[in-house]
């Protein structure tokens, strides 16, 4: 339907999102540090960048709450991006070596082993 109303085509190739949000799963749960790293210096620059548009201080102090935890979870959103990104460098990668029903098929397994490591590492603590 959408392809009659435009005059061009729309390819979208869905493997190639469903590897790569595979992929990106598996190295959001498996590297634990380096999401909370993320989370951490997004939300430091997200309060920064608060910070600069306030003139008065007491108007910056009476809405500090509020923001600040609107600030961390958008830092919790962005953080997702660079796994994003990394995840999709691994799918292509991996397509390109292996074939195509390998990157999510790996995925796949990446995701169970990273979930499992998570539910392990959150149990040690």
């Amino acid at each position: 339907m959408l392809n009659e109303l435009l005059p061009f085509r729309i390819e979208i190739d869905t493997a190639l999102i469903a590897g790569s949000s595979l992929w990106s799963l598996a190295l959001y749960l498996g590297l634990a540090s380096l999401r909370e790293w993320f989370v951490e210096m997004f939300d430091r620059w997200f309060n920064f960048a608060d910070r600069s548009l306030y003139l008065s201080a007491e108007e910056f102090e009476r809405t500090r709450p509020a923001r600040e935890s609107q600030n961390a979870f958008y830092a919790s959103i962005f953080a997702i991006f660079p796994f994003l990104l990394v995840g999709f460098l691994c799918d292509y990668g991996t397509e390109l070596s292996l074939g195509h029903s390998w990157a999510i098929s790996i995925g796949i397994l990446g995701c169970f082993c990273c979930g499992i490591f998570e539910l392990g590492r959150r149990n040690e603590l």
